[in-house]
């Protein structure tokens, strides 16, 4: 596999989340740090060489860049045990991935990034009249992961896959968010699970 270097802001669930999968991989990954809250993603050179979009993380694969963490998450873990064999089994990890996309991070990791580094009192009008709904959408996000892993100790299968590397990311840190992990019995449980996997790495 060529040179890999994550383009990151270490505080960020989705840089996590490829540091994660390459960790319980055993791939070796060089690291690049970005401030976000200092604009350092868009400056003219990040924009130029790493990502128009002026977001990370981005996977560089040798010369070549990926970004969205999701995506690289898969380049990554292609032809592991991460991804299932099962054609269905794949498609249903890419379900909850989607998921997490779509349903958890907006609303989980947005109130953790609003809250716990913004500041709610540094939130713009239109921030402060989304909170409430944020945060009624995440308890549904959670509630919903609680009642799946009720009877059961991975997303999807019966071993850990890219579906709980995704959703473990900002899940773990959702309390700098407000919402309290000790009420899901069973995510907390599956939290622990993650936690104890050889290669394991925390979050910064």
């Amino acid at each position: 596999m060529d040179n890999l270097i994550l383009h990151e802001d270490p505080r960020s669930g989705n840089c996590y989340k490829i540091r994660l999968t390459a960790a319980l991989l055993g791939l070796p990954i060089e690291r690049r740090a970005y401030d976000i809250l200092q604009g350092e993603t868009r400056t003219p050179e990040f924009l130029a060489n790493v990502n128009p979009n002026g977001r990370i993380p981005v996977l560089q694969i040798g010369k070549r860049f990926l970004p969205e963490s999701n995506a690289a998450c898969w380049y990554l873990a292609t032809d592991s045990a991460l991804i299932p064999t099962d054609r269905f089994e794949q498609a249903n990890v890419l379900r909850w991935m989607f998921f997490e996309q779509y349903s958890h991070e907006p609303n989980i990791a947005t109130l953790r990034f609003w809250l716990h580094f913004v500041g709610e009192a540094n939130l713009s009008r239109q921030q402060q009249s989304q909170v409430m709904a944020k945060r009624i959408a995440g308890e549904d996000a959670l509630a919903l992961m609680d009642a799946h892993l009720a009877g059961r100790e991975w997303f999807v299968g019966d071993a850990p896959t890219l579906a709980d590397i995704a959703l473990y990311a900002y899940t773990h840190v959702a309390e700098a968010g407000g919402f309290r992990l000790a009420d899901r019995a069973h995510v907390m449980a599956w939290l622990a699970r993650i936690a104890a996997l050889p290669g394991y790495v925390t979050m910064e």
